[in-house]
């Protein structure tokens, strides 16, 4: 028994090497992370399976909407326009709320790293506790 606890976690820990060393290799060769030219400001679903995402292309701000079968270009925002809402939507999560017992909590500040968006973004899933917490809250 104690032999396959310690194959289990030899095996483990050698799955975790492997994966350490691609995602420093992926980082490197900066796989995963664009050219750095096309940039995702903001995304929101709408459904099941379409969302609307503002896109900044070379200078220029791109509201699209995705489904699974096709992408639409939906308008074309002022950039000024948008880098003054994100600014705004910045400070006010940079905020804290204060809770009808008087306790302070802390909101999550918006990610921009490769994890942004995505399920493992730590930040979003603050948020979602915060917001939890805020809701279950007796008064």
């Amino acid at each position: 028994m104690t032999w396959m606890v310690i194959r289990l976690v030899l095996s483990l820990a050698f799955v975790g090497a492997v994966l350490w060393f691609a995602a420093r290799v992926a980082k490197k060769r900066g796989l995963g992370q664009g050219n750095g030219l096309i940039e995702v400001v903001a995304r929101q679903r709408m459904g099941r399976a379409s969302t609307v995402n503002v896109v900044r292309i070379a200078g220029r701000v791109l509201v699209v909407g995705a489904t699974e079968e096709q992408v639409t270009l939906l308008a074309e925002v002022d950039g000024d326009a948008v880098e003054a809402a994100l600014e705004e939507r910045h400070a006010a999560v940079r905020t804290t709320t204060e809770g009808a017992d008087g306790v302070r909590a802390p909101v999550a500040r918006p990610s921009t790293g490769a994890l942004a968006g995505s399920v493992f973004d730590r930040a979003g899933w603050t948020t979602i506790v915060a917001q939890l917490r805020e809701r279950t809250v007796r008064r």
